[in-house]
């Protein structure tokens, strides 16, 4: 099974949004994104989709969004982003989705052997008291996220984060430090758009740091894992 990734696809079906109002990169949004989907993922595959999922802000009008990238190729897995206002209680949410699609709030998932964990983050370093409680409140979810894979099985593990889990300078969160000692295979982030990704941190601790935010991958989901 190959897992990719792919951030801030910033749907909009309910309420049409036009992306170009935040740059070029976004030309030919949406349909460029659903386009570089199907043309790298199989119907085997597993997809992360690490945030911004919609632009809805409830999850009435979310929903043609979500049955829109339920009807891709491959298996999905959700991550809330800071835009998803729409994301419900997570008992709301799953019991909409349709097959083949996941969403992750406070635990892990293993499909064939990958197991996928994470949350959403948080900008670091924190500049107010109210960051410094929202990354400790992050942080504890992973550790909920990653907790919740004792006892099942699993070959490879992939840490998915909607923040980048760095700062600008590009010195680890505690977030990232948290993952590195679960030894994934990878962490990928998005949330960061016009940003060069070689001017990023390229690995943490010898594990690679992908960035895919939509427009920086050109909407093609990027492969993370190729798992035996």
């Amino acid at each position: 099974m190959r897992v990719f990734a792919i951030a801030d696809p910033h749907l909009s079906r309910a309420h049409p949004k036009p992306m170009t109002i935040f740059g070029p990169g976004w030309q030919g949004h949406p349909e460029a994104f659903f386009r570089g989907w199907r043309e790298v993922v199989g119907p085997s595959d597993l997809v992360i989709v690490a945030g911004d999922i919609s632009w809805a802000m409830r999850l009435s009008e979310a929903l043609p969004d979500l049955l829109d990238l339920g009807a891709l190729p491959g298996k999905k897995v959700l991550l809330k982003g800071n835009h998803d206002y729409w994301w419900p209680s997570i008992s709301r949410l799953r019991a909409v989705l349709p097959e083949g699609m996941y969403a992750l709030q406070n635990d892990a998932l293993v499909l064939e052997g990958v197991a996928v964990a994470g949350t959403r983050g948080w900008q670091y370093p924190p500049e107010t008291l109210e960051d410094e409680r929202i990354l400790a409140r992050e942080v504890e979810r992973l550790k909920l996220s990653l907790k919740s894979l004792e006892g099942k099985p699993h070959r490879h593990l992939v840490v998915a984060f909607h923040f980048p889990p760095f700062g600008p300078s590009g010195e680890a969160s505690p977030l990232l430090e948290l993952a590195a000692q679960a030894g994934p295979k990878a962490v990928v982030y998005g949330h960061l758009h016009g940003a060069d990704p070689a001017r990023l941190p390229q690995d943490h601790r010898g594990i690679p740091l992908h960035l895919v935010a939509a427009d920086a991958l050109r909407f093609r989901p990027k492969l993370v894992l190729e798992a035996d």
